[in-house]
């Protein structure tokens, strides 16, 4: 039998990845009600939403609002994603504690629209990482399409380190390895995080897998294996790149939390809460989601007791 860690963190990041590719734009009041419920049913760490360009996300532009009218529960940590500096500063004002920075692990998609490398583009991160310091703010990176993109046959390892060593020269040593395009499979998950664990034990890893192609779960595994045990998902399943063509969701919270009950792995989040409030958002979303929990149910909701003698006259029925 495979070895597995036996406790695991995870971050529901429905707030910010799962909305953001919703064409409902739900109000501060909605999405106040769907974190907390989060924080209350044992997600300890959770991703409000972003301090980027309200023309580029419209989806995101109250998140300012968001943060100031929380109920925030001790122990849980409430992060966003930011762009820049300004995003830096907007956090401060709003009371955001932890920001995280993004960059594209595709050189042919970064050079096309900014003429730098990935790399050259986390060096320029070194303003806000000063910035977050300063006032006390914790910073985070993440290295999205690490697995494959759009854009590139394939993203040479060597270029995910690169990256790697760019965000720890300004500072940053908590990093997501994410797979926005949904292109990742268990063998080269397990490859990668067995070598970058190797390689730079200092950093704090994450996991962020979409599930494009149906290899979330199975992918989350593969890190599992591999030592990993921090790993995002999202409420119901919702969510998905606007900027990626045929993007899916991050994996279902509810379904990854199933899973690893099953296993016996410890989360600290009480299952039937989190399905509370992935059925409220998809009452809120008046559409069905990409949740097999939801669908189907709990496997211990099909156990039942069965009397002696109607087992006994199914097995004759099957003679």
């Amino acid at each position: 039998m495979m070895d597995f860690v036996k406790e695991v963190t995870l971050c529901e990041v429905g707030p910010r990845d799962g909305l953001q590719n919703e064409k409902k734009i739900f109000t501060v009041e909605e999405k106040v009600e769907l974190i907390n419920a989060s924080a209350k049913a044992g997600f300890p760490v959770i991703e409000v939403g972003s301090f980027v360009s309200p023309k580029a996300v419209p989806q995101m532009a109250n998140t300012d609002d968001v943060f100031k009218a929380l109920t925030p529960v001790p122990g849980v940590e409430y992060r966003a994603l930011i762009a820049n500096l300004k995003g830096v500063e907007r956090a401060v004002a709003c009371g955001c504690k932890k920001v995280k920075l993004n960059v594209s692990a595709s050189k042919a998609h970064n050079l096309a629209n900014l003429n730098r490398t990935p790399a050259e583009s986390v060096a320029g991160f070194g303003a806000c990482c000063d910035a977050a310091k300063a006032d006390g703010v914790g910073i985070s990176g993440s290295i999205s399409m690490a697995f494959g993109s759009p854009w590139d046959k394939e993203i040479p390892l060597s270029d995910v380190k690169e990256i790697v060593d760019a965000y720890l020269a300004v500072g940053v040593t908590e990093i997501s390895l994410s797979d926005a395009s949904g292109v990742a499979f268990p063998s080269q998950v397990y490859g990668m995080c067995e070598q970058m664990a190797k390689e730079y034990p200092q950093v704090t890893w994450w996991l962020h897998f979409h599930n494009t192609r149906g290899l979330g779960v199975a992918n989350i595994l593969a890190g599992m294996q591999a030592g990993f045990t921090r790993f995002d998902t999202s409420f119901a399943g919702v969510g998905g790149c606007p900027f990626v063509p045929g993007a899916a969701g991050n994996v279902a919270s509810e379904d990854v939390i199933h899973m690893l009950d099953e296993m016996g792995v410890k989360t600290g989040i009480d299952l039937d809460a989190a399905m509370d409030v992935s059925r409220r958002l998809v009452a809120m979303l008046g559409h069905g989601t990409d949740s097999y929990l939801l669908r189907a149910g709990k496997s211990k909701d099909l156990i039942r007791e069965i009397p002696t003698k109607q087992i006994k006259n199914q097995t004759m029925e099957k003679k």
